[in-house]
């Protein structure tokens, strides 16, 4: 079972990181000393829960080795001049690292072979406001990352390998929401359509889909199911489900699951309602148990039933795992 990390984006958390496995049966917790000079952000594992990588109002990412019974700091990376909101690891095959700033840009990183460092790869400094939220595509549909954006507008950055060295990522920038984009997480491989899901200030979740001939449109989930921002958006990996499902998490204290009918139109139900407004959602690999992360500092953990209804199954706090 791959570990969890504790700590939801744009969340104050101290400057120290909980790892902590999937599994109710083991108790173990890693604590790790990030030694950040600012509260963290973000913090995640990489494919194979070997890195982890953590973002800081002190406008760093720190990227750690947790493999062993010990952790040991690989890298510090600077460059951003704001607080580093979030960081997305690549498929492996691609082996990147992306982080993103309030400072308006995205930096992508590449581990150097010859000295073990990150090093910047391509700096995207387009956008007029903080990029809240990133996400890289199924490795499958190549190296592309969704950047969500304060300005109101979402980013699509595609890199060809092809290409001349230096200009080698193409963007597409097209308008979401006009009150501003808190989070973007794309769909599974699935059909082989590239797709992702948008949350934002306006109170909508928002998809985006790319047709054949290359532009993207868009379907707003429903106008009137959250009443305050929508922080957070998973889609639902696609092994054992016979549909689509998107969790979506609210500053109004909610969690709405979302499903995809035969006639092609979303639905959804209440998941639960929460005493604190509600930061990140997250689906465990195989898609049936949902974490969800809140103000209260206390992670639960949400499983489907055959009935297809939601019951908490168990939750996390900084003492460890509690029925």
């Amino acid at each position: 079972l791959r570990p969890f990390v504790c700590g939801p984006s744009q969340t104050p958390v101290s400057p120290d990181t909980l790892l902590r496995p999937t599994s109710t049966m083991a108790t173990p917790v890693v604590r790790v000393e990030t030694e950040h000079e600012d509260m963290i952000h973000d913090a995640q594992l990489d494919y194979y829960s070997r890195l982890l990588a953590t973002a800081s109002s002190d406008r760093s990412v720190r990227v750690f080795d947790v493999s062993g019974d010990m952790y040991q700091l690989k890298d510090v990376l600077s460059g951003h001049e704001g607080p580093v909101w979030q960081v997305a690891w690549s498929h492996p095959k691609f082996g990147m690292l992306a982080s993103c700033s309030y400072d308006g840009s995205v930096r992508i990183y590449r581990e150097q072979a010859s000295t073990g460092k990150w090093e910047p790869v391509y700096v995207y400094s387009v956008h007029k406001s903080s990029v809240n939220s990133i996400s890289f595509a199924p490795h499958e549909l190549g190296l592309v990352l969704a950047c969500a954006s304060a300005d109101g507008e979402i980013s699509v950055l595609t890199h060809h390998p092809n290409e001349t060295v230096g200009n080698d990522w193409k963007s597409e920038k097209f308008a979401d929401s006009p009150l501003g984009v808190n989070t973007v997480c794309w769909a599974p491989f699935g059909t082989g359509q590239r797709r992702f899901v948008t949350g934002g200030c306006d109170n909508k979740a928002r998809i985006w889909s790319c047709g054949e001939n290359g532009g993207w449109s868009m379907e707003i989930l429903s106008e009137n199911a959250h009443s305050d921002w929508v922080r957070d958006v998973a889609w639902a990996p696609s092994t054992g489900l016979p549909h689509d499902m998107i969790a979506t998490a609210s500053e109004d204290r909610t969690v709405r699951i979302w499903t995809k009918g035969n006639d092609g139109t979303w639905g959804s139900v209440l998941l639960n309602v929460f005493d604190f407004p509600v930061w990140r959602v997250s689906w465990s690999i195989t898609g049936n148990i949902l974490a969800v992360s809140a103000g209260d500092s206390d992670v639960t953990l949400w499983k489907q039933s055959t009935d297809g209804s939601w019951a908490r199954i168990t939750s996390v706090d900084d003492e460890g795992v509690k029925n």
